[in-house]
C-alpha cells in the first residue's frame, strides 16, 4: 500500500520517505493538527513528470530546486552541470525518484517543500 485515503475534510498530501527524519516530523505535525493525509511513498510510486511540473509550479520552483544534491545519482549523472534543461532534469527525477527533495506537502493553503520541517505549519488548517 503506497497511499492512505484522507480521513478528514481538510485534504492534504505528503510525498513521504518513511526513513527520513524530516519527512517523519512533517507527517507527525500534520497528524497532530487532526489531519490524516494521503501519503505518497514516492520511491515506490514516483510522481509523473506532469505531476512534478505541477508541484514545482505550485511552489514557484524550478526542476533544479527539486533535486537532492547529496544523492549518488546527482553526482553520477553530473546534474550540477548547467547544460541540463528543466525538461531533462524532470526526466532525471522521474527515472531516479531518490533525487526528489522531500517532503513536499499539498494542502488547500498551498504547496510547500517542507524544509525545515516546521514550515508545514504554514499550510496546516487554522484553528
Amino acid at each position: 500500500m503506497t497511499a492512505r485515503t484522507p480521513t478528514t475534510s481538510y485534504p492534504m498530501t505528503i510525498f513521504h520517505k518513511p526513513n527520513c527524519s524530516t519527512s517523519r516530523n512533517v507527517l507527525g505535525l500534520i497528524r497532530e493538527s487532526g489531519v490524516e493525509p494521503e501519503i505518497v511513498l514516492y520511491l515506490e510510486t514516483p510522481p509523473t513528470k506532469k505531476k512534478l511540473r505541477e508541484l514545482a509550479k505550485a511552489m514557484g520552483l524550478g526542476a533544479r530546486d527539486l533535486l537532492r544534491t547529496k544523492e549518488a545519482p546527482y553526482e553520477e549523472l553530473k546534474l550540477a552541470d548547467p547544460k541540463w534543461t528543466e525538461d531533462q532534469l524532470f526526466d532525471f527525477i522521474v527515472a531516479n525518484p531518490i533525487l526528489l527533495q522531500r517532503p513536499i506537502v499539498v494542502s488547500p493553503r498551498g504547496t510547500l517543500m517542507c524544509r525545515p520541517w516546521a514550515r508545514v505549519r504554514e499550510i496546516l488548517p487554522t484553528a
